[in-house]
């Protein structure tokens, strides 16, 4: 795939949400005969995943990325993007100085259009993208976390963020918010609404919570 093609794809990818199907009809659209064969058999990136962690692809809006960065002003320190899709919010994070910004994405396609983003941008190898489970990545050294992440893995990363994120972390997350955190601020209406949480303030709710719970 030349940088020509990227540039397609990229533009047909905006703002749109594919599933397997969806994939296939945007390859025979574009001509990728390559992305046709990869969306065949379904994201390969995924079959070690157990299928209730899968989250599709659904790009964020400019106005989610603008949203997220509001959140994330005058914050520092390593910046994580969880399931980084085409790399926009990482290269945004960037552009806003959170640094170092990482991207963690399965999808062997989707870090490819995201390190072309990057170099067209300008950043290529001042920002990361990694192909490493999400699940798998140790986040004690994060302090900005971001997740465009269904509702079905919100408990269990609420759980991972709980046990590796450090009390200065904020985490901001977009589409959905965490159904047992109460956000520390947001942005947003709508599908463009975005939460923020900070983690200190979460540790604390959750032991004022187990101290209020009857024995």
């Amino acid at each position: 795939m030349d940088a020509e093609e990227l540039e397609e794809l990229a533009r047909r990818l905006q703002g749109r949400a594919l599933g397997g199907w969806g994939l296939l009809q945007l390859a025979a659209g574009t001509g990728l005969a390559a992305y046709a064969v990869w969306a065949a058999v379904l994201m390969p990136g995924f079959r070690r995943v157990p299928l209730r962690l899968q989250v599709p692809y659904v790009p964020s809006s400019t106005q989610q990325v603008a949203n997220v960065m509001v959140l994330l002003e005058g914050r520092s320190g390593k910046t994580v993007d969880l399931g980084s899709g085409d790399g926009r919010l990482v290269i945004e994070a960037y552009k806003h100085g959170l640094r170092p910004a990482v991207g963690y994405e399965l999808n062997p396609w989707l870090l490819r259009l995201s390190n072309y983003r990057a170099w067209k941008a300008g950043y290529n190898g001042k920002v990361s993208f990694l192909k490493q489970d999400l699940w798998k990545v140790n986040l004690s050294d994060c302090y900005n976390v971001t997740v465009f992440l269904a509702p079905s893995v919100k408990p269990p990363l609420a759980a991972k963020f709980l046990a590796e994120l450090p009390d200065e972390a904020r985490v901001v997350a977009g589409r959905f918010p965490f159904p047992s955190w109460t956000p520390t601020s947001t942005v947003g209406k709508g599908l463009d609404q975005v939460w923020a949480y900070d983690m200190k303030e979460v540790r604390q709710a959750a032991q004022t919570s187990a101290e209020g719970s009857p024995v």
